[in-house]
């Protein structure tokens, strides 16, 4: 074994590990192996960038500019929902027709499109019909996913092996050379998921309300396990406060869904909306937080506190920093800004204007030339001056700091009863930031002083806190307690829906960005004037604490607000309405020149005339240009994970050739499958392959099996063409809901578990990888 073939496994190896893994994107991985290739002197920089213009790449974006116009100018749309009014609402008869559609449209689409598409129409098919979602959605995906093996554009795996073998001096696969196998393949996929594996999908909706035809989101849910009434009593300290200010969702984890004032109902109430005596508020949430009012009321406030002077020591200092024209903190909050956890300092107060006035802290915003006092460690604050967020940092002494107006005001000292209930709990259980927007900076303990004290820290009984804050903030805690709730209560009072005010569910756009942050990073609803009530993950209904969970691709997130902010957010491209009603409407006017587009971009390619990059090329450009599609819709198109990934990982493929690593694993696997004969062989590649996908993406998978395949081919006398069609006809990944973002798409409306997906892709699988075994070496012998 030379060095080079002990390099390009190595590098292969350590690839697979990380694509695998998932702890590096897939996309960087390729980036990474692009890179170290021409260092290791496997290929030249010209080879590790070819990929870049390879025809496989170029083709690829192309099909997804070609599919975002179909889809924009309602080509797919309209068709679905036509077929699928044949369907009736039978079950079977739904499975088949959604399958097919599905299929039909991902033959000349990409197939994440198709699904994007037609998830909607599915969902409200399920309303209307009485069916469970998660009856209907796997057959979507598994249907895209399928009918994608019919045509040489529908899916990157056969478009990567159609250009293979041009490379490789044979005659590449044409348009429709896939339409037997592939065509064959649908048929037994649709046949099995209509006789047997709708069987095996679960009828999965919390209360059974899938059961019923007057299913409805609220019941899916089960909303109404977490809702109760909040009855505002006479002189309540409340009264007068716009809901932000009693900080129902910051103290209590609530959501405040109505109020009931006088008789009427005030549906979907915004932030802004203020709180009378009398009134009624049905909330969601936990009942928990309010217990936790018998900690807090607990502090009370020491007339004679602690002075500025004793915030500060030998190595803990305070200091002014002024925020730069340009600083990205700029419109953050303190909350949002996390100064503690990205600067290591306390903010205590912040001054604006000419001459300088103190800002509450407590509504305070960050704002260019504003300046702010810090408190921290003095290297720290140092390091501070050097920020490219501040223009100026100036240091504060003794005496500056004890005379400090701003320090004095925006400086509280809160004592603990022995007895409370917050004694032995860390500040983090505590949530004193959240619960009151208190910042707690300093713990003063008999003749103890803890300055920056961590979350961990733990109370102690008539502990002394220095905190920054507001009195009144400290007030709410009488109106909070003396807070009625009413466990028992009429069920009208619960539907939530009106003609001006609903309820919608939302997923993420395969192309979001927005995967790990979370609802406060995005300022949900301060952008879009709506309410995350419930996220659906993992088969379950999660109702709290959702404003800091980090969101996933296949969570449905349940909307509450106004109807008419839904269309707002059905134009946002991170996340996908799964409601028809509220989606932009097509441009209908441009569908004739979005197919004649098509067609002109398919008779050329089926005639001889031009191979497929150059037509697709074509077909895009004119896409933009006839207005089917703009040019910001034609970035959001193209799945640029799988471009990078492709082109990345390409040279890859070069290398294990020019080495021999190739050669060398085409070896091992021929030496050990090859005595029990050619169909032995092909089987071990397409099982080899169809199992792969549940690891890795199809088309990395493919980029690295091919020159394996060639390798395999010429010393066996098997047919490159029989071979290459099978890793193709293979690479549907049926198994896993992260194999594919077809499958991550709908597994959150769908309600689905990881297990449930194996349930029915295994056997499905099966059905698909005998249909290879069966149709392929009749239509493609397997001796060359």
């Amino acid at each position: 074994m030379t060095t080079a073939m002990l390099l390009a496994l190595a590098i292969l190896a350590l690839t697979l590990i990380l694509l695998i893994s998932g702890r590096v994107p897939a996309e960087v991985v390729a980036m990474l192996v692009l890179g170290t290739l021409p260092v290791a002197g496997l290929v030249t920089p010209a080879e590790a960038i070819a990929g870049f213009s390879s025809p496989a790449v170029i083709t690829l974006w192309a099909i997804f500019i070609l599919s975002g116009g179909l889809t924009r100018t309602g080509v797919g749309d309209l068709l679905g929902a036509q077929v699928l009014r044949v369907a009736g609402h039978g079950e079977a008869a739904l499975v088949a027709v959604i399958m097919a559609t599905a299929a039909v449209l991902s033959a000349v689409m990409n197939n994440v499109a198709v699904a994007v598409l037609m998830l909607p129409v599915v969902m409200d098919i399920a309303r209307k019909s009485g069916n469970a979602p998660s009856r209907l959605l796997m057959p979507l995906a598994y249907g895209a996913l399928l009918g994608g093996l019919m045509t040489q554009i529908g899916t990157p795996p056969n478009i990567l092996v159609s250009v293979a073998m041009e490379e490789h001096g044979l005659i590449p696969f044409a348009m429709f050379d896939f339409t037997p196998v592939g065509g064959a393949v649908l048929l037994a996929g649709i046949a099995f998921m209509t006789l047997i594996g709708r069987h095996l999908l679960p009828r999965r909706d919390p209360a059974g309300a899938s059961l019923r035809p007057e299913v409805n989101l609220r019941d899916r849910y089960d909303l109404r396990n977490r809702m109760f009434l909040m009855a505002i009593p006479p002189y309540s300290d409340l009264s007068g406060k716009t809901l932000a200010q009693c900080r129902f969702g910051p103290a209590l984890g609530l959501a405040v869904l109505e109020i009931l004032r006088d008789g009427r109902t005030l549906m979907a109430p915004g932030p802004e909306t203020e709180i009378r005596s009398d009134d009624r508020l049905l909330v969601q949430g936990r009942l928990e937080r309010m217990e936790e009012l018998r900690g807090w009321r607990d502090l009370t406030i020491e007339q004679e506190g602690c002075g500025p002077d004793q915030l500060i020591s030998e190595d803990i200092g305070i200091a002014e920093a002024q925020l730069a024209p340009d600083s990205e903190l700029i419109g953050l909050n303190l909350s949002e800004a996390r100064f503690f956890t990205r600067f290591g300092v306390n903010v205590l107060g912040a001054l604006r204007g000419t001459p300088a006035q103190a800002v509450s802290l407590g509504d305070y915003r960050c704002a260019a030339g504003d300046v702010l006092l810090v408190q921290g460690p003095k290297n720290t604050l140092e390091d501070l001056g050097q920020e490219r967020n501040f223009t100026r940092l100036t240091h504060l002494n003794r005496a500056e700091v004890t005379s400090h107006r701003a320090l004095q005001q925006g400086l509280l000292t809160l004592r603990l009863s022995a007895a409370g209930g917050l004694a032995g709990r860390t500040l983090h259980d505590c949530a004193l930031g959240d619960a009151l927007g208190l910042r707690v900076v300093g713990i003063l303990r008999e003749q103890q002083c803890i300055l920056l004290p961590t979350p961990e820290d733990t109370l102690e009984g008539d502990d002394r806190l220095a905190v920054t804050g507001r009195r009144e903030d400290l007030m709410l805690l009488q109106g909070l307690e003396r807070l009625e709730i009413q466990r028992e209560f009429s069920p009208e009072i619960t539907n939530l829906e009106s003609a001006e005010v609903g309820l919608i569910e939302v997923v993420l756009s395969p192309h979001s960005r927005l995967a790990g942050k979370t609802l406060r990073d995005l300022h949900f609803r301060e952008k879009f004037g709506l309410s995350v009530i419930a996220l659906w993950r993992g088969g379950r209904a999660l109702r709290t604490g959702l404003r800091d969970l980090p969101l996933q691709f296949g969570d449905a997130l349940l909307i509450y607000g106004s109807r008419a902010r839904f269309t707002q957010l059905a134009r946002d491209g991170d996340f996908l309405v799964l409601t028809q009603d509220v989606q932009e409407p097509p441009r209908r006017d441009k569908l004739g020149r979005s197919l004649s587009i098509l067609t002109a971009v398919l008779i050329p390619v089926l005639l001889g005339w031009l191979p497929i990059y150059i037509a697709a090329v074509l077909g895009a450009a004119a896409m933009i240009l006839s207005g089917c599609l703009s040019m910001n819709e034609a970035h959001r198109a193209i799945e640029w994970k799988a471009i990078f990934l492709i082109a990345g990982l390409l040279p890859l493929g070069t290398a294990l050739d020019q080495s021999g690593a190739a050669g060398l694993l085409a070896e091992t696997l021929t030496a050990t499958v090859a005595p029990f004969g050619p169909q032995a062989l092909l089987a071990a590649l397409i099982l080899f392959t169809a199992v792969g996908t549940c690891f890795l993406p199809p088309a990395a998978l493919v980029v690295l099996l091919v020159p394996i395949v060639f390798n395999i081919a010429a010393p066996t006398g098997l047919s490159p063409e029989a071979l290459s069609m099978g890793i193709a006809m293979a690479s549907a990944s049926l198994m896993s809901p992260f194999a594919h973002p077809a499958n991550i798409l709908v597994m959150g409306p769908g309600g689905y578990r990881f297990r449930d997906y194996l349930k029915v892709g295994i056997p499905l699988t099966l059905v698909v990888l005998a249909t290879i075994m069966l149709v392929l070496p009749l239509v493609w012998p397997l001796q060359a």
